[in-house]
């Protein structure tokens, strides 16, 4: 992969990684998971609200973990190859989901 066209992938991996964790920051997510307020009155909004904030920041936690994933593979050299088939994943689809890990066909089999 071409040096230029490897350091904008980086710059959109990395600029992606900063706004996931800035997300998951906001929401409270730190080292030691979520925290709420013990001494909030309605624990049913509570119970909500947190199993929302929960499947929320395991999302975001998720596609952290492909991000830096994909950043990896760019100091390896193989960004952009399918984890399973090892093709070329389409620049269309590289394009839309940087972090990719599969070829749409192969992740079309994953489902």
């Amino acid at each position: 992969m071409e040096a230029n066209i490897t350091s904008a992938w980086r710059a959109e991996l990395e600029s992606q990684r900063a706004s996931l964790r800035q997300e998951l920051q906001e929401l409270g997510y730190g080292t030691e998971g979520l925290s709420y307020d013990a001494n909030f009155a309605d624990s049913s909004q509570v119970t909500a609200e947190r199993g929302e904030t929960e499947a929320l920041a395991m999302n975001l936690t998720a596609n952290l973990v492909d991000v830096e994933r994909a950043l990896e593979k760019l100091d390896a050299g193989t960004f952009g190859a399918c984890e399973a088939c090892h093709r070329e994943i389409a620049e269309a689809r590289l394009e839309a989901m940087p972090a990719a890990r599969y070829c749409i066909d192969c992740a079309a089999k994953r489902r």
